[in-house]
C-alpha cells in the first residue's frame, strides 16, 4: 500500500469476519470443527501398528547405497540389472557414495550403455525399432513440427539445432560401422 496521509482501515475482529464469512474461523474453536467428535488424542499412539515394517522379500541382491546398511522395507522389482549396463550400475552401487559425481556419471553411462542394448537387441529380432516413426521424425513432417518449434514461447528453441544430430548421429554411426565391418570382412575372404 503506497503511503498516504489518511490512516489504513484496521483489520476486522474475529467476530467481525466470523458473522461476515460463514465458516470463518473454523479452526479457532474446536467446538466449531466439524471433526472434532472423531478426534481423539493421544501422544502414545503413531498410529503405525508395527515396530517396523514386514520387509518385501529380496529375491536377487538388490543394489543398495554404501551409506545405507539394508534396503528400505519396499523396493522395486520391475527392471533388474542385466546385461553390461547391469554390471555398470552394481558398480556404481557398490564401489560409490551418492555424494560422489562418479556414482551418478556411472549411472548415466549405464543409462546410456542400455539404451544401446535395447538397440542392438532390437536389431537381432524380426522386427526392430524403427527409427523414423518411433523417434519423432516422422511427426516433424506430418504433424506440423517445423511450425511448432519455430513458435518463440517454446523453452527449448536454442537447442533444436542439435536434435537431428543426437537422434540421427547414433544411427548414422551404427550404419558407418556396419560398412566398413562388410568391407573388412570382404577383404578378408
Amino acid at each position: 500500500m503506497p503511503y498516504t496521509p489518511h490512516k489504513p482501515p484496521l483489520a476486522e475482529s474475529s467476530e467481525d469476519l466470523r458473522a461476515r464469512i460463514p465458516g470463518w474461523g473454523a479452526d479457532a474453536d474446536r467446538a466449531d470443527r466439524p471433526s472434532v467428535p472423531r478426534e481423539r488424542f493421544d501422544p502414545t499412539f503413531a498410529g503405525a501398528h508395527w515396530e517396523h515394517p514386514d520387509r518385501q522379500p529380496e529375491k536377487w541382491p538388490r543394489e543398495r547405497s554404501v551409506e545405507h546398511t539394508r534396503l528400505p522395507p519396499v523396493f522395486g522389482t520391475t527392471c533388474p540389472p542385466a546385461g553390461l549396463s547391469g554390471t555398470v550400475r552394481k558398480l556404481a552401487y557398490a564401489r560409490y557414495s551418492e555424494g560422489q559425481a562418479a556414482h551418478w556419471l556411472l549411472l548415466i553411462a549405464a543409462d546410456r550403455v542400455d539404451a544401446v542394448e535395447s538397440a542392438l537387441r532390437s536389431m537381432l529380432t524380426l522386427r526392430p525399432d524403427n527409427p523414423i516413426t518411433q523417434t519423432g521424425v516422422q511427426a516433424e513432417v506430418t504433424h506440423h513440427g517445423l511450425r511448432s518449434r519455430l513458435r518463440h514461447d517454446r523453452a527449448d528453441v536454442k537447442h533444436h539445432w542439435m536434435d537431428p544430430f543426437i537422434v540421427g548421429a547414433p544411427w548414422a554411426l551404427a550404419v558407418v560401422l556396419v560398412v566398413r565391418t562388410v568391407r573388412r570382412v570382404r577383404r578378408l575372404a
